[in-house]
């Protein structure tokens, strides 16, 4: 069975520690370690990954040739129109030596170059054939382009998915004082938009950080061919561009880190003021929530604005540089042309090879923020998943085949924290089918001692034992599913009435979903419903009262039929009348059954079979009712209080 779950945060919180949820903003990133996490999570894909990369090389490789064969086709036009302004007869000898004779040699050395036949002018067919051979290669270089694009955005989002999954399995096995210590907003902004933020930086970056390192090798390869010269004038913008992406990335990267832990401080403040909207209006708090917002939409602005900023300032540096690069290429390949060193095509196919080859610089350069951003939020990601976990489930684990209910407290000891013990030395015995009253003032250990049961929380010294088995060598899931909860605070989820009060049970009946309804008075109010029992609740079940969502909780116990029932205030939110009626249940539930109750009305204890006492995490007085009284000790004291308070009333 499952439980319905504690929660401790349900309402705002106001004060100098409400928002001090996330990461510091101080911290530094381990931009290196937490990259290399990062792509680990793509090695279970490997084979994909790699099939990408050759995919990538072929189409990159097709891509890359296309402006040396375009070059070749320039080279076929220009060699044409010049033969075409030569007349027929001449050779291309005589040529040369008559342009030289005129005393213009660099043009004699640039016609020596060219394969010249005078007077036969443009041959169109051998044009149209290099141009189709062009269209061929840029047409299949797409296609691999777009199966690598493919494959990519299957691996990515197969790798997204793995983690989410690890992200959900997590939350699974931390213990309650994780949550118990961070914002619910925080720990959904890490599992939603933090890794929202990954998917979008991998699937972006992964295929154009690949495409443009091959364009980069491959591009670089086909300009020392042409030309080793205009290779290395080329070269030398690259040390450039690298010094300014360093330097800019490492101004910006902190940024981004602010960036992503407001985002998180400021989702965990709206779902404060949402979920605690009511309370907000009844304190009249409203100015001072809205001053709130103010203030983490003003540093999420700032965090933003300047990490983007910084970062994108990366780019027109880049276009800067690459510009320079282009005029250096340009002035130097004209002079080769000139010389006859090189031809005209080959300039032309150098100058679009240095466009491509600045142009994956400056992208890589560009997708500098996108990528510390999302390492970022990566970084926040496995924070999470690294959190301490609660302790391992025993392997074996012992169980109870016929539970009985005997539940035994020996010398038990718990903490929050190392430096403040809250119980000390804690002994008991529950037999089974007794009714244990538990009562006291706030914060004298009253809920954690079912918690320390439940274990939600591990006991520091002594040990719990149910019908003579440690709790701790057995898996809670397993021990939980013999005991059922009602709180004080309703948990109902978005759904219809009959799912809620189902979720305390397997796959139960209608005739059994309704026979529980009865039995905690829910049936009563439910058919005065248009839809009955499949009016569809919200997430928190604002559309009933808060009486009625604690009549269904109590329903979804009477479904389960648990072992041992734990109840927490569980009639501290319904009217007298209905008190009264649930009472009755109650008894009922409780019959056969170990039973522990904490109350703070105690007309509602009097029929316990033992009453415990608690202050300062230790059990001061127990007994029945009617001993306590008579023995004039801090239950007398308590009960006295409550009800003159109430005659005064």
């Amino acid at each position: 069975m499952t439980q319905t779950p504690v929660r401790r945060d349900s309402g705002p919180r106001f004060g100098p520690g409400a928002m001090m949820a996330g990461p510091p903003q101080g911290k530094s990133l381990n931009f290196k370690q937490s990259s290399r996490r990062l792509l680990k999570l793509l090695v279970p894909h490997r084979v994909a990954v790699w099939t990408a990369v050759v995919l990538g090389v072929i189409g990159v490789g097709l891509s890359v040739i296309g402006p040396r064969i375009l070059g070749h086709a320039t080279d076929v036009l220009f060699t044409g129109i010049i033969s075409g302004g030569i007349d027929e007869g001449v050779s291309k000898a005589q040529v040369v030596e008559h342009v030289r004779a005129e005393g213009n040699g660099t043009l004699a050395d640039m016609l020596n170059a060219m394969d010249l036949v005078p007077g036969r002018g443009v041959d169109f067919d051998a044009l149209g054939r290099v141009l189709l051979i062009a269209l061929g290669v840029y047409v299949a270089a797409s296609l691999f382009s777009l199966m690598q694009f493919r494959i990519i955005t299957t691996v990515v989002q197969r790798a997204v998915y793995a983690l989410r999954e690890q992200v959900e399995t997590k939350l699974s096995r931390l213990p309650l004082s994780y949550f118990d210590g961070q914002q619910r907003g925080e720990v959904l902004s890490r599992a939603t938009n933090d890794i929202d933020n990954v998917a979008q930086t991998m699937q972006q970056s992964l295929s154009q950080l690949m495409n443009s390192v091959l364009t980069i090798v491959g591009v670089l390869a086909m300009m020392f061919w042409i030309s080793p010269l205009l290779a290395l004038i080329a070269l030398v913008t690259v040390p450039i561009s690298v010094w300014v992406t360093m330097r800019v990335g490492k101004k910006a990267q902190p940024q981004f880190i602010a960036q992503w832990a407001v985002t998180g401080k400021l989702n965990a403040h709206i779902e404060e003021m949402y979920t605690g909207h009511s309370l907000v209006k009844v304190f009249g708090r409203q100015q001072e929530a809205a001053e709130q917002f103010r203030e983490h939409n003003e540093a999420l602005y700032t965090a933003a604005f300047k990490a983007q900023f910084i970062s994108g300032m990366i780019q027109p540096a880049m276009f800067f540089i690459g510009n320079l690069n282009y005029v250096l290429v340009a002035v130097v390949g004209a002079l080769r042309v000139a010389s006859g060193s090189l031809s005209l095509g080959d300039v032309q196919a150098f100058i679009q090879y240095s466009r491509q080859f600045s142009q994956p610089l400056s992208q890589v350069a560009a997708m500098s923020n996108l990528v510390q951003s999302g390492v970022a939020s990566a970084e926040r990601v496995f924070e999470l998943l690294d959190a301490t976990e609660q302790s391992p489930e025993p392997v074996p684990a012992a169980r109870v085949e016929h539970l009985r209910g005997q539940v035994s407290f020996e010398h038990v000891a718990f903490r929050y924290t190392e430096d403040k013990p809250l119980i000390e030395d804690l002994s008991l015995v529950v037999e089974p089918g007794q009714t244990v009253a538990i009562v006291g003032p706030t914060g004298a250990g009253k809920t954690t001692l079912v918690n320390l049961l439940m274990r939600f929380y591990e006991v520091t010294g002594g040990r719990i034992t149910l019908d003579g088995v440690d709790i701790a060598a057995m898996d809670r899931e397993d021990l939980r599913s013999k005991t059922g909860m009602v709180l004080q605070d309703t948990w109902l989820f978005g759904g219809t009435i009959a799912d809620n009060i189902a979720y305390g049970a397997d796959s139960p009946t209608r005739e059994r979903i309704i026979e529980a309804a009865k039995a905690a008075h829910v049936d009563r109010f439910v058919r005065t419903l248009p839809d009955g029992y499949e009016t569809v609740l919200d997430e928190d079940g604002t559309n009933l009262s808060t009486g009625e969502r604690q009549l269904i909780t109590i329903a979804r116990a009477f479904l389960a039929e648990p072992s041992i029932l734990i109840l927490d205030e569980a009639t501290s939110s319904v009217d007298t009348r209905t008190e009264v009626l649930i009472q009755r249940a109650l008894n009922s539930l409780r019959s056969g059954r170990t039973s522990f109750v904490i109350a703070h009305r105690l007309s509602t204890i009097r029929n316990a079979d033992v009453i415990l006492v608690m202050e300062h995490g230790s059990i001061v007085e127990h007994g029945s009712h009617d001993k306590l009284i008579a023995s004039g000790g801090a239950y007398a004291r308590l009960y006295e209080a409550q009800f003159a308070g109430a005659a005064t009333d």
